[in-house]
């Protein structure tokens, strides 16, 4: 495979996504941004894609209600999905999110991968779980990017990193896992690599009925 570093140059808005029942047309590969509230996934986004704004970026976690879709020049689809387990958001609201979360990612046929946006500082949460649990039927694959690594010196990001990598294996979990950091851009390439070897395959799997209910 002929990697490109500038994988996610040029990315552009395309639409947003209210509703469980609205549709947006399968146009190409999708892949899925999905997140706590409060674990920078906008803020990674950003920085993949070379632009300041392009996701929105609140200082307040969970302001991010709408699924939204953007395109990359090589025709895939990066999709920001609604953050969850942020308990200040009215629960009116938070199903809601649950709602486009569970609709999306079950039925989208479209979707080739999991981006697994998880603050390195607190990783694998019970809700972080919970939600790696309840996508396993699609038998995709999932890439967990441990955002916020500049928090941290080499030393304990190292150690976070093998860390999440033991116990993902401890509990069968086949998921990859890097470092990132939007502030200082460490890790791009390494999540182009993986982004355009799911688009390459191009393999959409089953869609499943279970329901995933984040708190």
């Amino acid at each position: 495979m002929n990697l490109n570093p500038d994988f996610f140059q040029g990315t552009v808005f395309v639409t947003s996504i209210a509703k469980p029942g609205e549709r947006f047309p399968a146009l190409g590969p999708e892949i899925a941004f999905v997140g706590r509230s409060n674990a920078g996934k906008s803020s990674a986004i950003n920085a993949l894609v070379g632009q300041k704004r392009l996701a929105y970026v609140s200082r307040t976690p969970g302001r991010t209600q709408l699924i939204n879709l953007f395109r990359a020049p090589s025709g895939c689809y990066l999709v920001d999905l609604p953050g969850f387990g942020f308990a200040k958001a009215p629960e009116a609201i938070r199903r809601a999110w649950a709602g486009l979360i569970e609709t999306y990612l079950m039925h989208r046929q479209t979707l080739v991968g999991l981006i697994h946006v998880m603050d390195v500082r607190h990783p694998l949460t019970p809700l972080d779980w919970q939600l790696l649990e309840w996508f396993a039927p699609r038998h995709l694959p999932i890439h967990v990017l441990l955002t916020k690594a500049d928090k941290l010196s080499r030393g304990q990001g190292a150690a976070a990193l093998t860390a999440v990598r033991r116990q993902l294996v401890e509990r069968g979990w086949p998921a990859s896992v890097q470092l990132f950091s939007a502030l200082t851009r460490q890790g791009r390439e390494e999540v182009a690599a993986v982004v355009q070897g799911w688009v390459q395959k191009k393999t959409p799997g089953a869609p499943s009925g279970q329901a995933f209910n984040p708190a």
